[in-house]
């Protein structure tokens, strides 16, 4: 976990972008010494979303099974999976 202070985002944006890119975590901001922001990469962040949306897509095929008791073989879940990044524009 990288920690920088906005003085240092700000004067080194450059390195703080680097080190993102590079680590592909999140970086946490401080301003006057408590936090304030997380910055990431841009592909970071999209692979974050993706495993958010496919966490949210097992959710639901879980619940689907205790409520209804509806089951998804292997292949009916990656066609859902790749339907739902399609319809949220994502690869």
């Amino acid at each position: 976990m990288r920690i920088v202070s906005s003085k240092t985002l700000r004067n080194d944006y450059s390195a703080v972008a680097a080190d993102a890119h590079e680590c592909g975590e999140p970086i946490f901001v401080t301003r006057n010494g408590a936090e304030d922001l997380v910055v990431m990469s841009h592909e970071a962040f999209l692979a974050r979303e993706r495993m958010l949306d496919e966490r949210a897509a097992v959710l639901e095929a879980e619940a689907d099974y205790r409520l209804r008791g509806v089951s998804y073989g292997l292949d009916d879940a990656a066609s859902m999976l790749r339907a739902a990044r399609s319809a949220q524009g994502v690869a």
